[in-house]
This record gives structure tokens, C-alpha cells and sequence, in this order.
């Protein structure tokens, strides 16, 4: 099988497209974003989520600031990566995201229309390990690493035959296909718990609610024989261990969870420190990214450990992990969007001494867990099978996207079952 090798840059070139950075700070500022919905989404590293954008915490502005960037707007089959700090973030941009726009921080990557390269091809290639060895070698920054487009043009690209390229994105894609159905399927099963969540204790509609008088709370009515109660009052509250970053590598004893992990519900990071015992997470745990976007995750990934300004919930009280998670996801929402920092924004242990939640009788907590719990049970199994299909992918990724593997070797449905 014969392999070539280009720059990027010339690629990019030779396809009419372009390598092209985010606006800059000076050209997108803060008054520009708006609290809507409906208006066009901006892509900045921190979106940038197993390959994905994520939307739960993206900023969005109005179509104004659309045209007046437009040099920046995305178009489906373009590569976005991150090129500020946690170098080696990428995403896929879809038909869905079509029309967004390349943020501040990010980078544009458009191969449309190749005649060398499949651009799919092209965002698994960004994926090796070597691959983000050499753009984090390119980086500059005492304090941050940042990419400019004119080193991220200069990254070499070697690459097969289309017909050898479509082989391989075809393996990696049905792998990636079985983990995205897995991934909305998790989706559907945390909205069928926030809604069972908001009928029992938002608007009070459970079984036997007819028969109970609301009365007045500092929360505002709620049923006769309920309570209102702390959050340090529900739970055990831990906050993470100052390990040293400088031993942090790819393999070690002890896993260790960061901010950055939280999204992705799974860690890369090892360490060979050892610390206490209370810093441990288990399966089940909630944690919360005390900086930045406030992010919230059901820990499924097994015995890890607390990094510091991560903070880890445990239901030691009458609600259920589930239902106490659940409780307390607006309050977290509420900070995150009103808690403003000069540069990041600060969760403290004070704002989660504020938390306050409704609390039912302990024959109506029963029944709510009762009914959560299966779904908590399932949604961490289907973790645990994308966890073993992301090993699966990620074994084979760099073999096949390097050439390293012969197709004709390959078990795909081995690989797949």
C-alpha cells in the first residue's frame, strides 16, 4: 500500500479550503453573547468532547455577530480543534452544526472537495498520539500553549489511497456509531429521571398527592410531611487532593479525576502519589467541577481518585444518588450562570452550603428511588460498554490510521461485538 505525505497547509490548499484560527478576543466579546436558545452556537475548546460538540454549557450570539464573523462560520465536513491550553481537542462538524461558528481559542480545519485526503479520514489522523505530540511540541506559551494557524499548516499528513482511506474511516466510524447510539440512549434515560424528577418534586404530582395539603417552605409551598433540607445535610461532601501535576502522566497506580474529565465521565491521567483514602471516587459518586463551566457528572468509571477543585457528592441520606443529583443540577445552573469571575469563575464550599432541597416523607422517598435507581443502574452499564468500545477504538485507531495494520488482518466483527 503506498503512502504519501503533505503539510496540511497544502492540503488544505488543494481542496480550496483553509486553515484558519477563531476570531480573536478583541473581535468576539462578552457583550456579543446572548442568553437565547435560538441563536447560532460558538465553538470553543472546551465544547469539544470525545470528538463532539457539546452543548450543554456552549455560548451562543446573535446573527448580527454571525456576519459580521462569517469568515469564521463552520460548514459540515469541517475539522474544529482546539489551539489554546488542553492542545488536542478536536470535534466533527455535522449537518446539525452547519452554520455555527469557530470561537475564540479554536481552529478551522476545511479539506471539503480533497482530491488527497478524506476529511474524516483526516480528523481520525489528528487523533494519533503522535499526532498531538507534534502539535503540542509546536506549541508556544510560558503559561498557556497556543497554535497558530501557520504552524497547525506545517503538521505533516501522511496518508493512503482514497479507496484505503475510506476503508479505515469506515471501521473507525462503526465503532464510533455503536458508541454515539450508547450515548443517546444514556441521553434519553437522564431525561426520563429529570422528568419523573420534576412531576414528584417539582410540581408535586406522585402517587398519593391528592391526599396531602402543600404548606409553606422557604422554598415556597410543598407537601405536608416534607422538609427542607442541606445539601451537607444529604450528603457526604469531599474536595480533592492537591496531587502534584509534574508526576501526572498516561500510566500510574492511581487514576486521578480533573476538571477536564468531568464531561467525559472517564480519566487518562495517572499518578503514582499516594494519597488518603477519603479522596476516592466510586462508581455512582456525583462530582462537580468547582471552576470555570460548573460541569456535573454520575462517576461510571471505576476507582479513581479526587484531583483538587473537584468535589464529589455521596447521598448519605433519605434521597438516592439519582435524586439527589438531580436536585441539585439547577442550583449548580444557577451558579454557573450568575457566579462571574475577572478571568474564571469559582465554585466555593460556601455556595454549596446555600444549596437547599425538598426533601419527601421516607415512604415517598422509597418509591422515588424505587423508580430511579434501574436507571441509574443502566445508564452506568452503558458507560461501561462505551468505555470498552473507546478501548477497542482507541487500540486500533493509531494501527489503522498509520498504516500499521493491514486491513485484511482486521476482525471488524470482533472488533464491534
Amino acid at each position: 500500500m503506498s503512502w504519501e505525505t503533505k503539510t496540511l497547509g497544502e492540503l488544505a490548499a488543494r481542496a480550496g479550503g483553509e486553515v484558519r484560527t477563531g476570531p480573536f478576543g478583541s473581535q468576539l466579546h462578552k457583550a456579543d453573547y446572548v442568553d437565547d436558545e435560538s441563536a447560532t452556537p460558538v465553538v470553543m475548546p472546551k465544547d469539544m468532547v470525545e470528538g463532539k460538540i457539546d452543548t450543554s454549557s456552549i455560548a451562543r450570539i446573535d446573527l448580527e455577530t454571525v456576519e459580521r464573523l462569517c469568515a469564521h462560520i463552520l460548514r459540515a465536513g469541517d475539522i474544529v480543534l482546539g489551539r489554546r491550553g488542553d492542545i488536542g481537542r478536536r470535534a466533527w462538524t455535522g449537518q446539525v452544526e452547519d452554520g455555527w461558528l469557530c470561537g475564540t481559542g479554536s481552529m478551522r480545519v476545511s479539506l471539503n472537495g480533497s482530491p488527497d485526503v478524506r476529511s474524516r479520514f483526516v480528523f481520525y489522523y489528528l487523533a494519533l498520539p503522535e499526532t498531538v505530540a507534534w502539535l503540542e511540541g509546536h506549541a508556544v506559551g510560558a503559561t498557556m500553549s497556543n497554535l497558530s494557524a501557520g504552524v497547525v499548516q506545517q503538521l505533516p499528513v501522511r496518508f493512503p489511497s482514497l479507496l484505503q482511506q475510506d476503508h479505515v474511516v469506515d471501521i473507525l466510524d462503526a465503532m464510533d456509531d455503536l458508541i454515539e447510539n450508547n450515548r443517546r440512549r444514556i441521553e434519553i434515560l437522564e431525561e426520563m429521571a429529570r422528568l419523573l424528577y420534576r412531576e414528584w418534586f417539582v410540581h408535586f404530582r406522585f402517587p398519593g398527592q391528592e391526599n396531602v395539603e402543600l404548606v409553606d417552605s422557604e422554598l415556597g409551598p410543598i407537601p405536608e410531611g416534607w422538609e427542607v433540607a442541606g445539601l451537607f445535610d444529604l450528603a457526604e461532601v469531599g474536595f480533592g487532593f492537591s496531587f502534584k501535576s509534574k508526576q501526572f502522566g498516561p500510566e500510574g497506580q492511581f487514576p486521578v479525576v480533573r476538571i477536564r474529565d468531568i464531561p467525559k465521565h472517564r480519566t487518562e491521567t495517572f499518578t503514582d502519589e499516594v494519597s488518603d483514602k477519603r479522596y476516592e471516587i466510586h462508581d455512582g459518586d456525583t462530582l462537580i467541577g468547582m471552576d470555570g463551566d460548573f460541569h456535573m457528572c454520575r462517576w461510571a468509571d471505576g476507582l479513581a481518585y479526587l484531583n483538587q477543585r473537584v468535589t464529589r457528592i455521596r447521598a448519605t441520606g433519605q434521597l438516592g444518588q439519582m435524586a439527589l443529583h438531580l436536585s441539585i443540577e439547577a442550583p449548580i445552573q444557577h451558579f454557573n450562570r450568575t457566579i462571574i469571575g475577572t478571568t474564571v469563575a469559582h465554585l466555593g464550599k460556601r455556595h454549596l452550603q446555600e444549596i437547599r432541597v425538598p426533601v419527601p416523607d421516607t415512604a415517598t422517598a422509597h418509591a422515588i428511588n424505587d423508580q430511579l435507581a434501574p436507571l441509574m443502574i443502566l445508564e452506568a452499564n452503558l458507560r461501561k460498554q462505551n468505555r470498552v468500545l473507546r478501548e477497542a477504538r482507541d487500540l486500533q485507531l493509531p494501527r489503522l490510521v498509520s498504516g500499521e495494520l493491514d486491513l485484511s488482518e482486521l476482525d471488524l466483527d470482533g472488533v464491534l461485538v
